[in-house]
């Protein structure tokens, strides 16, 4: 599967964007669906996760309450709303597929990777 990540900016502490994912080349229902960032120096960390069918969701701990993963599986897009940016969520956030529907936090075990979006966070 192709994944297309977009949504990424610059923007203030406190702000929010709406991050996206479209993907292609393969029955996008049947994948379930994760987010990731990476920070300059860091590990690329797990952020959120959304079931196949969209039924059940999972997040870090750091992002709980202010980041919202959600799907349209008629549009093949899943989507990342972060809400109440802090400078520490400045990073490259990449969306991932996998085959299957359970909602998975291991990056090993997702086998497709979009090119990932910036999003910078200033103080």
């Amino acid at each position: 599967v192709q994944l297309q990540a977009s949504g990424g900016g610059l923007v203030q502490a406190g702000g929010s964007l709406r991050l996206s994912c479209a993907a292609s080349g393969r029955t996008f229902s049947h994948d379930s669906m994760g987010w990731f960032r990476q920070a300059p120096g860091k590990e690329r960390e797990f952020v959120a996760a959304i079931r196949c069918d969209g039924r059940r969701t999972y997040y870090a701990d750091s992002v709980q309450g202010r980041f919202t993963i959600s799907r349209d599986n008629a549009k093949n897009t899943v989507y990342l709303q972060v809400d109440s940016l802090k400078p520490e969520d400045t990073a490259v956030y990449y969306c991932a597929a996998r085959s299957g529907c359970a909602v998975i936090t291991l990056r090993t075990f997702y086998n497709s990777w979009g090119q990932g979006t910036q999003v910078t966070v200033s103080s």
